[in-house]
């Protein structure tokens, strides 16, 4: 079967086939059942608080100390594994960290036995060294490493670090008040000292001031009398060179305005040669072409002319051709009409007119309604014993239809009931 541990723990094979044990940190191994064991130890790292209370040292004095160690059992070597197996297999972490801490905590007692207060106090890392020292070569033989040892905490029931730190404080304090005393003293004495450089440079300037500002005044009068001098000579030099520049600056303008004149000439003669080209171009050239054009334009309206004059002519020429051949045969078919009109006039005489007659009645009857159909108002009145409305009015028209035989009769001669009888 396997069994398998982290690295944190260590594995201890014993049994057949296993002499010595077989010892594994970390990994994992076959275990033959029944006939081998396996045992387990831990390689974790203990934290220990070493106390040593009223532990007296060197010159008497009972101090209590507190450190702070790291150990636990080295599992990479395999020496310090097999006596920590000797030692501890079997027991658990807490027991392995009481016999350590047994351990270091006599190593403690006896290095604070070795040691004074004021050593203790004022080299803790000496101390701690020490300890880590001799622990280090006691544990090592249990397979046990110290990892690291810290003096925590030194304190004492009698007051005697209080009093070592007042004669310290006292002291430190006399050392202040006499150094700001002199550096009080040293201050005033440089301050005073400084009053007085200040007061001698002082004079010192001015006087050297006094004596700068008359040799100032001297030079200044010297040089007032020269610059003067230079600056009446400068005035004129600059008079007559200014009216050299004048005469210059006058002759030039005059040069300038030939050039100008000259120019302004040359610019009048392209402008002439411009406004010629752009005459020619904008006045002459269109106008011949538009003199052209007309000449085309009135060219084809005379040939329109002509051809329409033609066409209109052959036109009135086919139309007076047609309408001559129309009137001639509408001529002709009048005429046979009429004859054969005067032939029936001649067989049947009042029969034919009375059928002439009966044609025309339609056209009679719309001629007395048309004056009704074009009023827009009619008003009628009534007596009370006849039609009124639409009615009455379609009545006349009958009445006078009524009465057109009679008229006719009356004119002509001939009765149209009687003809109709007789035929």
């Amino acid at each position: 079967m396997f069994y398998t541990c982290g690295p944190n723990e260590a594995m201890v094979v014993s049994g057949f086939c296993r002499s010595p044990p077989l010892m594994i940190s970390g990994g994992r191994v076959f275990v033959v059942p029944c006939v081998q064991q396996i045992q387990r130890i831990s390689l974790n790292t203990l934290t220990l608080n070493v106390k040593s209370d009223k532990v007296y040292t060197r010159h008497g004095v009972p101090i209590s100390v507190t450190g702070i160690a790291q150990v636990k059992i080295q599992g990479q070597n395999k020496q310090m594994l097999a006596a920590a197996c000797q030692m501890f297999l079997g027991k658990s972490e807490g027991e392995v960290a009481h016999i350590a801490l047994e351990t270091l905590e006599g190593h403690q007692r006896a290095i604070i036995a070795h040691l004074t207060v004021e050593e203790i106090y004022k080299d803790r890392k000496k101390f701690s060294e020490e300890v880590f020292k001799v622990a280090s070569s006691d544990l090592v033989n249990m397979g046990i490493s110290v990892v690291s040892y810290t003096l925590k905490d030194v304190h004492d029931d009698q007051e005697y670090l209080h009093s070592l730190g007042k004669a310290r404080t006292a002291q430190v304090q006399k050392d202040a008040r006499i150094g700001e005393a002199l550096n009080k003293r040293d201050a005033v004495m440089r301050e005073a000292h400084a009053m007085q450089e200040k007061v001698s440079a002082q004079y010192v300037n001015e006087i050297q001031m006094a004596k700068a500002q008359r040799d100032y005044e001297l030079k200044k009068a010297a040089y007032d009398v020269e610059v003067y001098t230079k600056k009446a000579e400068s005035e004129m030099a600059y008079q007559l060179q200014v009216a050299k520049t004048k005469q210059r600056i006058e002759e030039e303008k005059m040069q300038v305005q030939v050039v100008e004149r000259s120019q302004q000439i040359q610019l009048q003669e392209q402008e002439i040669l411009r406004r010629e080209k752009e005459l020619e171009a904008k006045v002459k050239k269109p106008a011949e072409a538009e003199r052209y054009r007309l000449e085309r334009l009135a060219e084809a309206q005379r040939l329109q002319l002509i051809m329409e004059a033609e066409a209109e002519a052959e036109a009135i020429r086919v139309k007076g051709e047609a309408e001559a051949f129309a009137v001639e045969a509408k001529g002709r078919a009048e005429a046979e009409q009429m004859a054969k009109k005067a032939e029936a006039f001649q067989e049947y005489k009042e029969g034919a007119m009375v059928d002439m007659l009966l044609e025309k009645l339609p056209l009679m009857a719309e001629e007395i309604s048309k004056p009704l159909a074009m009023a827009q108002k009619v008003t009628m009145v009534s007596s009370g014993g006849s039609e009124i409305g639409a009615a009455k009015l379609t009545g006349e028209v009958m009445d006078i239809m009524t009465k057109l035989p009679e008229t006719i009769e009356k004119l002509t001669g001939v009765s149209i009931s009687q003809v109709a009888r007789t035929g």
